[in-house]
């Protein structure tokens, strides 16, 4: 009989699994073609997922842009704040690895963390309510006729409800507050009724005095009774000023590589400004040698008309580079300095797509970002000892730091607590109530006992009990073992932010030094410009006059060009060196006004400022136009009237650029390909070379300038 109980309840279990666990034969190839398949998740029903509608991006093969768009900085960095909930960086980490990638969403995400974070903490002190129902049928043989009430054969019905609700306290103390209600019903000869209910409420509190005890102590563990697992709500609050200060250290790295990529968007138009007019330079000076060349006269030798079209084709080349761009490493934090060295390698519409990115604005709508912010000229002095005093307080890494101390120390703390014995007071109360039936409501003249709740509001009875409960570890070692790793932990964090200062020290002190650097190397650059730009003018006569040779020309042009590129990356230089001294010294949000609030999740307050710093608003270069710059023009003399060329009576072995010097990516012109060098018959009409306008100099307090040899020189130009 029993193997045949035992037949019935396993035999379906077993049936179950054996259908469950029954191998199915796939052919090979099915089993490869599913084993290699990749599946996709299935969120375009709940995602607005669509391909962008955007134009293609600018290029040379392409129309140029149908329009500019003329952007300041703090506008570029207002409309990145308000696109941006993701801190993107221009090293492709939203894509390669998104778990790095910090967002708004963070601090609120470590706040509202069910298992770590405040509300999670606060939640473990939170009045708790449960309660539970159970019945039960009894029917057994009993060998022992008094534990049956004077019978063997026991049928019984029973029930017990149970309602309780409790509380943790904040010193550590549990209250709580019980109900039992008990229904039993059997066939015992020995009852006074055939069936009984039981009525029992109960107040129990339990308090520690020794281990777990303390207000303290429990706002560091919370109800963790295990060393080195803590989870109080002041270690919560801790954890969320620490992700706050991460979350700040992120704002504040995207906003300087915002700036950045503004800046090196302004280098790359400058850039390209004077690329092409090196560029035009050499176009001029190779359609008077092949002038020459064409009717065989003196200057017009063969290698000089070839040494003057490489020239061109050199310049055309870096024309090319300076307008598209090179898709090599930008300005950006963390690329040789925290804040950012200055690269200017991009070019316009790399730069220009790089900025886009990181503002959260279309990669393509047809037009063209132009800077209209002038990098600030004006000498910046800072005071050492007041940028210390800030950086060692306002430096978000080292904030964070310090909270990690405060952690540990909180953590070293609540250690010690558990060396102590747990040594706990308990006391209850309860009242009972019996009788055999559970509530009526007409009891006057029933027998006692018949209401239980009228048996228990009577109070006749009450029962109490105070007790005290310790247990203590022999040997607390793993009490001794927490101890021991808080103090290394915190040892560890202080030895870290001792190190940290030493750091940001060594940061300022390069970020102060590069200041000067710049302001000095801006002055330079400009006397360097002015000296190539007389060099070229002097250079240029002489060589009319017949004076001197074409390769002194070359020379020069080369030199204005590098002198007028380095002047312009100067400029951009100091603007960043005085950018990376806010940014080390912890200042660079409220430099350009941008304000953390924290409230359902932190938000980013941004004031615009009408005027900042003394930056002037200014147009850049329309490459299409080439209208004039308003400041940093570059410095050149008009040709003379001879130098205008006279068309070739032959068919051109090398063609030239016919008519207008086309600007590549120009609406109006669509751009042509680099001249090709091989023999191409017909003839080329030679344009006539618009004059440059002249710069007239400006005198200066004179020993502005030292020679080699240490003497003043009289000034010829006004530098910045």
């Amino acid at each position: 009989m029993l193997a045949a109980w035992t037949a019935a309840v396993l035999l379906p279990a077993l049936g179950c699994r054996t259908e469950r666990s029954k191998p199915h034969f796939y052919p090979l190839a099915d089993c490869s073609a599913t084993g290699l398949a990749i599946e996709y998740p299935d969120l375009d029903a709940c995602l607005d997922v669509r391909p962008p509608e955007e134009p293609p991006p600018v290029s040379m093969a392409l129309d140029g842009p149908q329009d500019y768009w003329d952007l300041g900085l703090e506008e570029a960095l207002r409309i990145a704040l308000t696109n941006s909930k993701v801190l993107a960086d221009l090293g492709g980490t939203v894509v390669r690895a998104p778990d790095l990638t910090r967002t708004v969403y963070e601090p609120a995400m470590q706040e509202t963390d069910p298992r770590y974070g405040v509300e999670a903490a606060l939640s473990a002190f939170d009045a708790e309510f449960s309660t539970s129902a159970f019945f039960e049928g009894n029917d057994r043989a009993l060998n022992n006729q008094f534990f049956g009430g004077g019978t063997r054969i026991l049928v019984q019905d029973a029930a017990v409800f149970q309602a309780q609700l409790s509380k943790r306290t904040a010193t550590g103390a549990q209250i709580a507050l019980r109900k039992y209600i008990e229904y039993d019903s059997n066939n015992a000869p020995g009852n006074a009724y055939p069936s009984v209910w039981n009525v029992n409420p109960e107040f129990e509190v339990r308090v520690p005095l020794l281990q777990g005890a303390g207000a303290e102590f429990n706002r560091i563990a919370g109800p963790s009774q295990t060393p080195g697992l803590y989870g109080g709500v002041l270690i919560a609050r801790v954890n969320t000023d620490i992700s706050l200060a991460d979350f700040e250290k992120s704002v504040r790295d995207y906003i300087s590589n915002v700036e950045n990529a503004y800046w090196d968007l302004y280098f790359a138009y400058r850039d390209l400004d004077s690329k092409l007019a090196a560029r035009d330079a050499a176009l001029e000076t190779w359609r008077r040698i092949r002038a020459l060349y064409e009717a065989e006269r003196r200057g017009g030798e063969a290698e000089k008309e070839a040494q003057a079209r490489e020239q061109y084709f050199r310049f055309q080349e870096d024309v090319q580079d300076a307008l598209t761009g090179r898709l090599v490493e930008g300005t950006q934090t963390y690329n040789g300095s925290q804040p950012g060295t200055f690269r200017g390698s991009g070019g316009v519409h790399v730069s220009e797509r790089r900025l886009r990115l990181l503002m959260g604005a279309a990669i393509n709508d047809g037009r063209l970002i132009r800077p209209v912010d002038e990098p600030a000229v004006a000498p910046v002095r800072f005071d050492w000892n007041q940028v210390v005093s800030e950086a060692l307080q306002r430096r978000p890494e080292l904030r964070q730091q310090k909270w990690r101390i405060k952690l540990r120390q909180l953590e070293y703390t609540a250690s010690r607590n558990f060396l102590l014995p747990q040594l706990d007071v308990v006391g209850r109360y309860r009242w009972r109530g019996l009788g055999q039936t559970l509530i009526n409501p007409d009891s006057s003249g029933l027998p006692p006992f018949d209401n239980a709740f009228q048996t228990l509001m009577s109070g006749d009875f009450q029962e109490w009990q105070l007790g005290v409960e310790m247990t203590v570890p022999i040997g607390h070692r793993r009490a001794y073992v927490a101890i021991r790793h808080a103090e290394l932990g915190l040892a560890r964090e202080r030895a870290l932010l001792k190190e940290q200062q030493r750091q940001v020290l060594h940061d300022l002190s390069n970020s102060v030094a590069e200041v000067e650097r710049a302001e000095a190397g801006l002055r330079i650059s400009f006397n360097r410009r002015v000296a190539a730009s007389q060099q070229l003018a002097a250079v240029q006569a002489a060589y009319d006059a017949d004076k001197a040779p074409l390769d002194q020309v070359l020379d020069a042009q080369r030199r204005m060009a590098d002198a007028e590129s380095r002047h312009h990356r100067a400029r951009v230089e100091q603007t960043i060196a005085v950018k990376n001294i806010h940014f080390e010294k912890g200042t660079l949000l409220d430099y350009h006004q941008v304000y953390l609030a924290e409230g359902g999740w932190p938000r980013i307050a941004y004031h615009h400022a009408a005027q900042r710093d003394a930056l002037q608003v200014r147009p850049l270069l329309d490459y299409r136009l080439r209208r004039p710059l308003p400041v940093a023009a570059p410095v050149r003399n008009a040709p003379p009237a001879s130098a205008t060329p006279v068309p070739p009576a032959g068919p051109a072995e090398f063609p030239l650029p016919a008519g207008e010097v086309p600007r590549l990516g120009s609406q109006r012109d669509h751009p042509s390909p680099l001249p090709a060098v091989s023999s191409v018959s017909g003839v080329v009409p030679l344009p006539a070379v618009e004059p440059l306008p002249a710069v007239e100099p400006q005198p200066i307090q004179p020993a502005s300038f030292l020679s080699p040899e240490g003497t003043p020189l009289e000034a010829r130009q006004r530098p910045f």
